[in-house]
């Protein structure tokens, strides 16, 4: 288990920052998803539903610099950490329900082991409508649900984020896709080409 606090606090600024949009045709979208199959999470670079909303391109050309955008969607009921990740970019979570994000700084990492120690976590819900930006230096990674029900999330990115590299650089695995480094739990075990760095606990939410 872990402390929540409120994405209010004044521990959350250097995290990130909530921003002032109206969120009420995105809801509308979110509620009429199917449901995620119990036990697992999805995740949708774009969805056209989403692409089309005036939000998207508020938040385009407010946040972004009118740089081009995917607006896609992550939902489902997990409730671990499992990893860490983090673009050279910023990132807006926009809760379609109450959920709950695990994050930690890209400057606790110890880039020579490529390692984080998952004690540095902390827990921030997330109440539904309510849009945040996570800053570039931000780990994050899939929500966690909150109240034991699923969690639904919009998610908008720099165009091209998530998608397959043409190869490997630098770090063989910590690189995952275009603009997503990740640092993974061994409890979680996704597969021999991850870098497993996180160190101690997979904080579980409930």
């Amino acid at each position: 288990m872990v402390d929540i606090q409120e994405i209010t606090s004044g521990t959350f600024r250097a995290y990130g920052r909530v921003l002032n949009v109206d969120t009420e045709e995105f809801l509308q979208v979110m509620d009429a998803r199917p449901v995620t199959p119990a036990g697992q999470a999805d995740y949708v670079t774009e969805l056209p539903e989403l692409a089309t909303l005036p939000l998207g391109k508020e938040i385009q050309t407010k946040v972004f610099g009118e740089l081009p955008v995917e607006f896609g969607h992550c939902s489902g009921w997990n409730n671990h950490l499992n990893a860490l990740e983090f673009h050279r970019s910023s990132e807006i979570d926009i809760a379609a329900t109450d959920l709950l994000l695990l994050l930690g700084h890209e400057q606790d990492i110890d880039w020579d082991m490529l390692t984080y120690n998952t004690d540095r976590v902390e827990c921030f819900h997330v109440p539904r409508g309510t849009a945040v930006e996570l800053y570039a230096t931000t780990l994050h990674y899939t929500p966690c649900r909150a109240g034991g029900k699923e969690f639904r999330m919009g998610v908008i990115l720099p165009a091209g984020t998530n998608e397959a590299l043409s190869c490997r650089v630098q770090h063989p695995y910590f690189m995952q896709a275009k603009n997503k480094w990740l640092l993974a739990h061994k409890e979680a075990d996704m597969g021999p080409d991850v870098c497993y760095g996180l160190r101690g606990e997979n904080l579980c939410v409930d």
